[in-house]
């Protein structure tokens, strides 16, 4: 489980900086990993942003020291590198609900987002089914929404946008357009610090004769790594990208390429059946 070694190796740098300058490129660069893999694996184990889980160490530590020091707020926040006691206050109070100012008076309501850890384990009892498949460009068409990967969100959102996609019918005309890979859930793309992204429902593309209000994009070539799923959706497909990041991806070499994610639905059954088949492409490279 050596990249989860190395996860705990950047945990340990972001700890020893947080009153420094903290770039997520040499952090990743500490745990040996490209920027992009890094931050997505960051995601995927922990439930926080890389940017997300600093800016929570360093109000934590920040509240810390103004509570056990006569430290004043503008050098706290100055050394914590917020650029004004304004931006600092506002950050404050939307984690612990007070200004910095009164933290004295009311520490009773500090939050703390303690420094996280992994327990690295051995895990070898249920193999884990992959394939590696070349695939050159291809062009799809379906309709996306944007969400935020912050506190969860987007896990929310896009349950939410397939529910209100297969009761509208939408999820029923992409069908009858669908490509040999079937209807497709598609992470297209992140923002620079991976707390936003845009996800669409669609299909390949076989037709020119499409709705107006349908977008099209282009999904580049690339090497995937396949993962079937079996079982009832949402928690089997939950399941096998849990065992991606924490299993697969620390034990093999390789690394997220940095482009789009797909679930892949190949099934005409019921999703909700314990038979259901479904697949998940992840782009790679060792």
């Amino acid at each position: 489980m050596e990249g989860l070694q190395r996860m705990v190796v950047s945990i340990d740098y972001i700890e020893e900086n947080l009153d420094g300058e903290l770039v997520i490129e040499r952090i990743a660069a500490v745990a040996c990993m490209s920027k992009f893999h890094f931050q997505r694996m960051f995601n995927m184990l922990t439930g926080y942003t890389v940017s997300e889980y600093i800016r929570n160490r360093r109000i934590t530590v920040a509240a810390q020291e103004l509570i056990n020091s006569d430290s004043k707020v503008i050098d706290v926040a100055i050394k914590y590198g917020y650029e004004s006691p304004e931006a600092f206050t506002k950050a404050f109070g939307k984690i612990h609900g007070i200004s910095p100012s009164n933290v004295k008076k009311d520490s009773q309501s500090l939050k703390a987002y303690p420094k996280l850890s992994f327990q690295i384990q051995l895990k070898g009892d249920v193999e884990m089914d992959y394939k590696i498949v070349e695939k050159e460009a291809f062009t799809v068409v379906g309709k996306s929404i944007r969400t935020s990967t912050v506190g969860g969100e987007n896990n929310r959102n896009i349950a939410a946008y397939w529910s209100e996609s297969n009761a509208n019918g939408f999820t029923k005309e992409l069908d009858k357009n669908c490509g040999p890979l079937g209807i497709l859930g598609i992470c297209l793309a992140f923002d620079q610090e991976q707390e936003n992204l845009v996800y669409l429902i669609g299909a390949e593309k076989n037709s020119d004769k499409l709705p107006p209000d349908w977008e099209e994009c282009e999904i580049p070539a690339a090497n995937w790594a396949v993962f079937p799923v079996h079982g009832a959706m949402p928690h089997a497909i939950q399941k096998v990208w849990e065992r991606v990041f924490s299993e697969w991806f620390p034990s093999t070499g390789y690394e997220h390429a940095g482009g789009p994610e797909m679930e892949v639905y190949l099934s005409d059954k019921d999703p909700s059946s314990e038979d259901y088949y479904s697949e998940v492409w992840i782009p790679i490279k060792k």
